[in-house]
């Protein structure tokens, strides 16, 4: 997780258990203004839904741009949590979709 600041400081930035209650309380000190970018693998749409619970702003990353974009081959959970939140912040994160709940096992046929 990295959470950066609109000035680019970096407020947060660790490993973390990927459990809801952990997350939610990280952000906690964070949350206004705060959008969560995810990247667009596995198990994305876990958090997604657990922000939008939340009433979090949720934006998905497109995987294959963004391997483009940095171009890195040595990747890790620090590298990619810190190099999503600058494309952020920059407004480069290359989007995917969010599938609403509701649509997500009509898309998955």
């Amino acid at each position: 997780m990295c959470i950066v600041s609109r000035d680019g400081d970096i407020l947060l930035h660790r490993h973390m258990q990927a459990a809801p209650e952990p997350f939610l309380q990280a952000i906690a000190p964070y949350r206004a203004g705060l959008v969560v970018a995810v990247e667009c693998r596995l198990t994305w749409d876990g958090l997604a839904d657990l922000c939008a619970q939340a009433g979090l702003a949720v934006v998905l990353g497109h995987a294959l741009s963004m391997k483009a974009i940095h171009g890195g081959n040595a990747n890790h959970d620090t590298i990619a949590s810190h190099t999503m939140a600058i494309l952020r912040r920059g407004g480069l994160l290359p989007p995917a979709y969010v599938y609403p709940a509701p649509m997500r096992a009509t898309r998955d046929l």
